[in-house]
C-alpha cells in the first residue's frame, strides 16, 4: 500500500527530529561533555596598590567670614559675587546717619566739658585766694577741688566716647581684611543687619583659589597609616574621566566621635592652577598606603571560597596561624593550600609563600546549576 505524499513527508519530519534528539542527547551524556564543577581564575603576576578610600569636601585654604561690629541698614554695595579684591577695599557701607548724628553729640559734650573744666579752674584760683585771706573755711575749698576733679574726669568721659563713636563710624564702612575672592555674599542693599551675641556674615573671601585643601575623616582602624606628605588621588563628579593628585598636609589630633565612632580630620593639600576644583565638591580620595609591582597575585574571591567538606580531598592541609587556605580543583574535588598573604587591593592579594605558582587554576566558586546544565538541549514533544 502506497503513502500520499503527505502522509511520506511527516514520516520523513519525525524520523529526522528523533535522529537529532538522540545524538543531542549523546553528545550532552558521553565522558568529558560535563561542564567543570568549579569555576576557576589562573594566577598571575601583577601591580597591587594598597589604598584607603574616603570622602571630603573641597575648600579653600584660607577663607575669611567678614562680619559687622555695629548693627545699621546696608547702603552701598561695593563688592558682588566672584569679584577679586584688594586688602581694605571697601565691600559694603551702612547707612552712616546715626553714627554720624551720635558723633555731633559727641563732640558737643566734650565741648561743653571743657568748658567747665575752665569754670571749674577759674572758680578754683579765685577760692584758694580767699582761703588765704581767711574768708573761707578749708572744708569749702575741699568742695571746690572735688569740683575741678570731677569736671576733668567729666571731660575724659566724653573724649572716650566720643572716640568710640568715631570709630563706629569707620566701622560702618566694611573693608576686606585679605586680599582674594569673594565667595558669598549674603547682604543686599536696604537690609538690616544686627550686630548682637554672634556677629553675623555679611561676606567669604577666599585668598587664593589656587591652592585648595580637602577636609576628609579616616576612620581609627586606618589612621595609624596615614602620614604627612603620603600620596593621594581623587576624582570629583564634575569632571569624572579626570584624577587629580594632591598630599596629606595635616593630621588632626582632636577625635570626631559620633555613635562610639571614632575617626580623625585629616588636611590633603590640593594645587588647582587651572582653577577647575571649586569650593564645595566632593571629592572621592584614596589614600595610597602601599604599592608593588610584578607580584605573585590571586583574585580576592578564591581567598574567600569554602568548599564542603565532602568536596574536600582525602587527607588535606588544615589552615595555619597566620596563613591562608586556597584550592585547587583535581578531580573533581578541592586540594587546600596554604599560603601566606601580603598586602590586598580591592580585586588581588600578594602571594608571600605557598605552593602556588603562576598559571595554577585556583576555585574562586563552584559552578552554578544553570552553568552545569547550559550545554543541554530540551525538546518538548507535541
Amino acid at each position: 500500500m502506497s503513502l500520499n505524499p503527505r502522509t511520506r513527508l511527516l514520516t520523513i519530519l519525525f524520523t529526522l527530529l528523533a535522529a537529532t534528539t538522540a545524538g543531542l542527547w549523546y553528545w550532552t551524556t558521553k565522558p568529558g561533555s560535563v561542564q567543570e564543577k568549579y569555576k576557576t581564575q589562573a594566577v598571575d603576576r601583577g601591580d597591587i596598590v594598597q589604598v584607603i578610600s574616603a570622602n571630603g569636601t573641597l575648600n579653600p585654604v584660607v577663607l575669611v567670614n567678614v562680619g559687622t561690629q555695629v548693627s545699621g541698614t546696608a547702603y552701598k554695595l561695593h563688592a558682588d559675587f566672584n569679584d577679586p579684591v584688594k586688602a581694605g577695599q571697601i565691600l559694603v557701607e551702612l547707612d552712616p546717619s546715626l553714627f554720624r548724628a551720635q558723633l555731633r553729640l559727641s563732640e558737643a559734650n566734650v565741648s561743653n566739658a571743657r568748658a567747665t573744666l575752665e569754670l571749674a579752674k577759674n572758680r578754683m584760683i579765685r577760692n584758694r585766694v580767699l582761703r588765704e585771706q581767711g574768708f573761707i573755711s578749708a572744708e569749702a575749698l575741699d568742695t571746690f577741688e572735688q569740683q575741678l576733679e570731677a569736671a576733668r574726669a567729666q571731660l575724659a568721659a566724653n573724649v572716650a566716647q566720643l572716640e568710640r563713636d568715631r570709630t563706629n563710624l569707620n566701622y560702618s564702612v566694611i573693608r576686606s581684611p585679605i586680599s582674594g575672592v569673594v565667595i558669598a555674599r549674603n547682604v543686599d542693599i536696604g537690609q538690616t543687619v544686627a550686630a548682637s551675641f554672634q556677629t553675623p556674615t555679611l561676606f567669604q573671601i577666599a585668598q587664593d583659589l589656587r591652592e585648595m585643601q580637602i577636609d576628609t575623616s579616616i576612620a581609627e582602624a586606618d589612621i595609624g597609616q596615614i602620614h604627612l606628605g603620603q600620596a593621594v588621588h581623587f576624582t570629583v563628579d564634575a569632571y569624572q574621566e579626570r584624577e587629580f593628585a594632591g598630599t596629606v598636609e595635616q593630621v588632626r589630633l582632636n577625635p570626631t566621635i559620633q555613635q562610639n565612632v571614632v575617626s580623625y580630620n585629616v588636611i590633603v593639600a590640593v594645587p588647582n592652577e587651572d582653577g577647575a576644583l571649586l569650593p564645595g565638591m566632593t571629592a572621592n580620595v584614596r589614600f595610597t598606603t602601599n604599592q608593588k609591582k610584578a607580584v605573585l597575585r590571586v583574585a580576592n574571591a578564591a581567598l574567600r571560597y569554602r568548599p564542603a567538606a565532602a568536596d574536600l580531598v582525602s587527607g588535606t592541609v588544615a589552615g595555619q596561624p597566620g596563613k591562608h587556605l586556597l584550592y585547587r580543583a583535581e578531580e573533581g574535588k578541592a586540594m587546600a593550600v596554604d599560603v601566606k598573604t601580603g598586602i590586598s587591593d580591592n580585586n588581588f592579594t600578594e602571594i608571600v609563600e605557598g605552593e602556588i605558582r603562576e598559571g595554577d587554576n585556583l576555585i574562586i566558586r563552584e559552578a552554578t546549576d544553570k552553568e552545569k546544565s547550559g550545554s543541554k538541549l530540551k525538546f518538548r514533544m507535541f
